[in-house]
């Protein structure tokens, strides 16, 4: 009898599996079986047959998943079933972002994770647009709006890098819109009540000189996280911002750099936290660990975010405020005072460092006096 012709490179091969479908391998007359195909890609070096295979309820299924097949082939797509979303957004999260900061790359990371809950385990080769569509609808019911669009927009951009590497045929997460989740909470503005509270309150915290002048300045928590003692003159009132906690220390923006006259009261909460922090060296001792910030834990080292906002909600709630206040809302409060007071906008953007005056208006201010509108 003649010996059956192997399979050629890029040839197919497609039967009926009587087992595909059957418990713990074993065929029952129960069992309806799946078509499968089979594309042949030579073999390696230990003369081991490389395939790929795809499967179906219907041999005309099977037939229109190995014309995909082969597109994907004759494009230079190597990836396996084993290759997933998630390994990778993994890539992307590894080498698709070079010279972003930890910090970045983590914030991503945490961004993703309710998409990866969904289809992180599905091979990449095999992702749909509507798999991308179905996870957003889960994510939507349970996140804002502008947390879905950061977790869609780094899916996309992880699927390009595949994409890129030649790992994917086409990046799925760009056809499909991102909806709408669900209401965020809008910023909120600190009366002058309530900013009188909060002042009274914070006299005995460590945030007691961070509150005063956020609240007073208008500086922004990233800028006064990195402020150091050598660009505070309190023998001539003023501060100078210049650097952020922002990857390389820069300011937000070119404007963001500028130097600020205190108020009396701004200027004398430094001077206290210039001595609470001697008293704190003092006690650290050798666990002192000396960056010349102004604002420290109380081993001299800097506020990370997440515990800064810990204590500032410690502080609101003291103060009856409740808490879920942010320390981004002194900056927004500082705002909507000054232009209580009636400082002209163009004036409030340069203390605040905006790059305009349309970013005071649009997004800082808060209108704190009640309007009343009277028909004609």
């Amino acid at each position: 009898m003649a010996e059956a012709k192997r399979r050629g490179y890029g040839e197919d091969g497609i039967y009926f599996d009587h087992r595909g479908d059957c418990r713990d391998g074993v065929h029952h007359k129960t069992c309806a079986g799946r078509w499968r195909g089979v594309v042949s890609l030579g073999f390696d070096a230990n003369g081991k047959r490389i395939r790929r295979k795809v499967s179906g309820q219907t041999k005309a299924e099977v037939k229109d998943k190995l014309k995909t097949l082969h597109s994907e082939l004759d494009a230079g797509i190597r990836t396996t079933a084993a290759y997933t979303v998630e390994k990778a957004v993994t890539d992307w999260l590894d080498e698709g972002l070079p010279g972003r900061a930890a910090k970045t790359v983590e914030v991503n990371r945490d961004s993703l994770r309710p998409l990866l809950a969904v289809i992180g385990t599905i091979p990449l080769r095999d992702l749909t647009v509507q798999d991308v569509r179905t996870a957003l609808a889960k994510m939507a019911a349970t996140h804002a709006t502008r947390t879905l669009q950061k977790a869609h927009n780094c899916l996309t951009r992880a699927l390009r890098h595949a994409e890129g590497q030649d790992l994917v045929r086409r990046n799925v997460s760009a056809l499909v819109d991102t909806p709408r989740g669900r209401e965020g909470r809008s910023s909120q503005s600190l009366s002058l009540e309530q900013a009188g509270a909060l002042l009274e309150a914070a006299e005995e915290s460590r945030l007691h000189a961070f509150i005063v002048l956020c609240l007073l300045t208008g500086v922004r928590s990233e800028e006064a996280r990195a402020l150091t003692w050598n660009h505070v003159d309190l023998d001539a009132g003023t501060i100078m911002v210049w650097r952020s906690v922002r990857a390389h220390g820069d300011t937000k923006t070119n404007r963001s750099r500028r130097t600020l006259k205190l108020p009396e009261i701004a200027a004398e909460a430094l001077r206290g936290q210039q001595r609470r922090q001697v008293g704190e060296r003092a006690r650290a001792g050798d666990q002192w660990q000396e960056h010349g910030l102004v604002f420290t834990t109380s081993v001299g080292t800097a506020f990370e975010s997440h515990n800064l906002r810990r204590e500032f909600r410690k502080v609101t709630a003291a103060a009856g405020l409740g808490s879920r206040w942010v320390p981004k809302e002194l900056r927004t409060s500082f705002v909507s005072m000054m232009s209580y007071q009636g400082v002209p906008v163009e004036e409030i953007a340069r203390l605040a460092g905006h790059a305009s005056s349309r970013t005071t208006e649009v997004i800082y201010r808060r209108e704190l006096r009640p309007v009343i509108t009277t028909g004609g």
